[in-house]
């Protein structure tokens, strides 16, 4: 499905979404996005979890939303998507993040949780990169069929003729090649396998899931925890959120006849061309991000980050401290601090005016 498509879709309120993300300079116009974000008088712990790969825009949100309302605490846990979005349907936290949306049967238990509709907004995208440790080899060319075999232990050598044919003239040492994948359940690991699965259906036999499908290599706890792994081992290869890997090396994937190195702009490029899932409320955004596109510029390596709330809440602070946060991050300001310290890109101004409605029905019952 094109932008056309999309345009023309049967879900309310969403039909432009495939002008969901702005390259990560691009300008977010949005006429409201700033001028709510001052929500005097919050207080309490704002309990929240979910995806590693939120870490540093989430650090950045808390520590300039807390710099607003100095009488609460954000409490945002490292537990990976699944389990966020499983202690958020438990009422053990009052928001997750998530590198996937929702499907039906936790969607179900979602409602359910929240006695209603919930909330479910883009709020952060960014690139997946794959990361390697191998000194002397400073640009590496892999396509999909090429990195899954090799994420699944059939590529085992670094000068492997696979590799070789995409990198004329690299000098490519005769060493193992080690893969490092997440050892928790991972919504990371859940986009990057969907890539796999969706652009080299003939070599990576395994359907998109939280938890790494193939055993063998290296295993880490969490996004820092796959990114030491490539840090202090030479041969190693993993994937990771591309705000988090520091001075790595990282590989350009081949889209169409191009390679291309994971970019904010790349990202936004594939987000744009995505379709939308239908059938959802207007108070649920999701995307379906078309990863076998072979459209100029775009990295389909990439996650797309949401948060999850409830709509209403039993309990009237819960609602307005869950309100007062979603405000701050889908808003200009907000964008604009995740994508100057996660290099993350901002929710472009049509799709921002959508998230911003949709996060201000936030209320008590």
């Amino acid at each position: 499905m094109n932008l056309k498509t999309i345009r023309r879709a049967a879900v309310p309120g969403v039909a432009a979404l495939a002008l969901l993300m702005s390259a990560c300079g691009a300008s977010n116009e949005s006429g409201s996005g700033d001028d709510n974000n001052d929500s005097a008088g919050l207080s309490g712990t704002l309990k929240g979890g979910g995806a590693t790969s939120q870490e540093k825009a989430q650090e950045a949100w808390k520590t300039a939303f807390q710099g607003k309302n100095t009488g609460l605490t954000v409490d945002y846990q490292l537990l990976g998507s699944t389990d966020g979005r499983n202690q958020f349907i438990a009422k053990a936290l009052s928001f997750a993040g998530s590198d996937s949306y929702l499907k039906d049967e936790d969607l179900t238990k979602a409602k359910e949780r929240c006695d209603g509709n919930i909330v479910e907004v883009p709020a952060y995208i960014s690139s997946i990169a794959v990361a390697y440790n191998l000194p002397g080899v400073d640009e590496l060319n892999l396509d999909a069929d090429t990195l899954a075999k090799i994420f699944d232990n059939k590529i085992t050598k670094w000068n492997d003729p696979a590799i070789a044919a995409q990198n004329d003239g690299v000098d490519l040492p005769d060493l193992k090649i080690t893969p490092v994948h997440r050892s928790d359940d991972s919504g990371t690991t859940k986009n990057f396998t969907d890539y796999l699965n969706k652009v080299a259906p003939d070599s990576w036999k395994y359907e998109a899931e939280d938890a790494f499908p193939v055993s063998g290599g290296l295993s880490a706890e969490g996004t820092s925890g796959v990114v030491k792994s490539i840090t202090d081992t030479e041969g190693v290869i993993g994937y990771a959120d591309a705000s988090q890997t520091g001075d790595l090396k990282h590989v350009s994937v081949k889209v169409g006849d191009a390679y291309v190195a994971p970019s904010p702009e790349g990202a936004a490029k594939t987000v744009e061309v995505s379709p939308v899932v239908e059938g959802r409320d207007a108070t649920d955004i999701a995307v379906d991000v078309d990863r076998t596109t072979t459209e100029a510029g775009a990295y389909p390596v990439i996650l797309l980050s949401y948060l999850i709330a409830c709509e209403k809440y039993d309990d009237k602070a819960e609602a307005d401290n869950v309100k007062g946060y979603f405000e701050y991050i889908v808003s200009d300001e907000g964008q604009a601090e995740a994508a100057d310290f996660a290099g993350s890109a901002k929710l472009a101004p049509e799709t921002a005016k959508k998230v911003q409605d949709i996060v201000a029905g936030i209320s008590a019952k």
